[in-house]
């Protein structure tokens, strides 16, 4: 496996209520590269946010399964699945904030 580069290993922020939620605690939600670990992880935030001087306390990872979904057209019925992609639960120290999220 290459190296991979924090762009690369942070794909995106994952923007939904939930995780909205959780950014007032210190939790943020990324979605992350499928092959990243941890610690990968942890040096690409610290990396990305640099100019809001973050330091991760934890990361938790997790990848969700595909789901079977069903849509209904006029020729009828048409059986699809979403695609499974990882995220990762990143937990910054006490009273940092990763601007990004702030006005969301």
């Amino acid at each position: 496996m290459s190296a991979l580069t924090a762009p690369e290993i942070i794909l995106q922020p994952v923007i939904s209520e939930k995780s909205i939620d959780q950014s007032g605690h210190g939790h943020y939600t990324f979605r992350v590269h499928p092959d990243a670990n941890k610690i990968q992880i942890k040096a690409a935030i610290e990396e990305l946010y640099a100019s809001d001087k973050v330091t991760v306390v934890s990361v938790n990872v997790l990848t969700t399964k595909a789901k079977t979904k069903i849509r209904g057209t006029r020729r009828g019925r048409i059986r699809g699945r979403t695609s499974p992609w990882r995220k990762a639960i990143v937990t910054l120290g006490a009273g940092q904030k990763i601007q990004f999220f702030e006005g969301v």
